[in-house]
């Protein structure tokens, strides 16, 4: 299994994705995330609560019945389940942190920025702060971003940062031939965006729950 689980309890489970792995996928001949603990889970109950591009590694939250499904979809919607995001980006913003505000359209398997008058625009808000160490030190022309999003949009932190002058390196869809040249001279082969905390209460317990990871782009090449 691709797929780690790193907390697990009789309402939910958490998990470790991947890059390169879907969430899920229509494609029965694939294995993704959620095919991949079904089996784990023997045929119990799954609920998905929130999903992760499958170029993106990171952690997923799972209920294991319905009724831990219901309130983990309550606290997504209130912004008590929040996600960390850790981005790996080729430029460097104007200042140590900030906050993104854009509007965006979903066109095909893209998502573009457009203005706020354009018909399907949804608003899109994220905040950042450069992270005070690189993951290898000096990265001259990078920066290291941690990231929070208050809102959840398709491919919204990818398409972002991008059109702020700062692609993710590794990001094939939303790249510039520069952060690609340098994704390829740094070994980067997927997209370096995780979601590297999550933070949530437990369903029936109300218990706060919190995990964090390392990226896997993060360890020197």
């Amino acid at each position: 299994m691709k797929t780690t689980v790193i907390y697990e309890d009789r309402d939910l489970l958490i998990c470790q994705k991947p890059a390169g792995l879907a969430t899920q996928s229509a494609d029965v001949t694939r294995p993704d995330v959620v095919s991949e603990l079904k089996s784990y889970l023997r045929g119990g109950y799954l609920g998905i609560v929130h999903r992760l591009d499958q170029p993106v590694e990171g952690l997923l939250a799972f209920a294991k019945n319905p009724k831990a499904a219901a309130a983990l979809s309550r606290q997504l919607a209130q912004g008590i389940l929040q996600k960390g995001y850790c981005a790996l980006v080729w430029g460097k913003p104007p200042e140590e942190s900030g906050r993104l505000v854009d509007y965006l359209r979903k066109e095909g398997g893209l998502s573009r920025v457009v203005s706020r008058e354009t018909v399907g625009a949804q608003r899109a808000v994220l905040g950042y702060r450069v992270r005070p160490e690189a993951p290898w030190g000096e990265m001259p022309g990078c920066s290291c971003l941690d990231i929070q999003i208050e809102t959840g949009r398709f491919h919204q932190i990818r398409c972002q940062l991008s059109h702020a002058g700062m692609p993710i390196l590794g990001d094939r869809k939303y790249g510039t031939p520069e952060s690609l040249e340098e994704s390829r001279r740094r070994g980067i082969s997927q997209t370096a965006l995780c979601a590297c905390e999550l933070r949530l209460r437990q369903p029936v317990t109300g218990e706060e729950i919190s995990r964090e990871i390392t990226p896997g782009w993060m360890n020197p090449v």
